[in-house]
């Protein structure tokens, strides 16, 4: 298998992963000679060392445009590197619920149907119609049911700050999809940059390599009207 020796690390690679000087993009090879000052367009490198430059260029061409990397930004720079993905942490944050944010949410969900108003009305109406038809002036809550009263706002006074604990990790639920909304959207968006660099790579090494076919082409047939010439020539004598 043939082999280069890289002029960035000084390490030997396959040539397949051989990247020269020439067909790398001038912002991006002007970071690399900020670091590598002897590195020329003659000079090559490795497709990974190629990689770990146009991952910094990345970071550079975030922080000139927003001025510093946030935690987000860097969480994202993190996923490229590591080549994974931001979609699979959502349903371990859904996982991760403790018993009483699960215990909130399945009050709120109860408390916000009308399973809880068709059955909170037919407590209230079995309640009076047991104190004042059945219980006559025996009601142990006669009217105006101070008990009922005191029940009703007990509940109310208990469901409200359990609704309120739900919708307030709802929020968070929001605010925590929009993050990872936003860190998508920036991936994918620095993704199609690198792609289209890698693009541009194999377009110039293609390029490259058709040029020199085409070269090899006009030489033979160059050599075969040499000797077609030589031929005639000879003929003519």
């Amino acid at each position: 298998m043939k082999t280069f020796i890289s002029d960035i690390s000084k390490k030997e690679f396959p040539v397949q992963e051989l990247a020269s000087g020439h067909i790398i993009i001038h912002p991006l090879l002007d970071l690399v000679q900020t670091e590598f000052p002897g590195f020329t367009e003659q000079s090559s490198m490795s497709i990974s060392e190629l990689n770990h430059f146009r991952q910094q260029y990345i970071e550079n061409y975030l922080i000139s445009e927003t001025g510093q990397l946030t935690d987000l930004e860097k969480n994202v720079i993190d996923k490229i590197k590591d080549q994974s993905t931001i979609s699979d942490k959502v349903d371990e944050e859904q996982a991760g619920l403790t018993v009483g944010q699960r215990l909130a949410d399945k009050i709120a969900l109860f408390g916000g149907s009308w399973k809880f108003i068709i059955f909170f009305l037919s407590f209230i109406l079995v309640w009076i119609l047991v104190n004042l038809v059945w219980l006559t002036k025996k009601g142990f809550d006669p009217f105006p049911f101070i008990l009922l009263n005191l029940i009703l706002s007990c509940i109310a006074a208990m469901q409200a700050p359990v609704i309120m604990m739900s919708q307030n990790r709802q929020e968070e639920k929001d605010r925590q999809r929009s993050r990872n909304d936003y860190m998508i959207n920036l991936k994918s968006e620095l993704e199609i940059r690198m792609l289209h660099e890698k693009i541009d790579h194999l377009v110039i090494h293609q390029q490259k390599e058709l040029m020199e076919v085409q070269k090899m082409q006009i030489d033979m047939l160059n050599e075969i009207m040499a000797k077609t010439n030589g031929k005639n020539n000879v003929r003519c004598y």
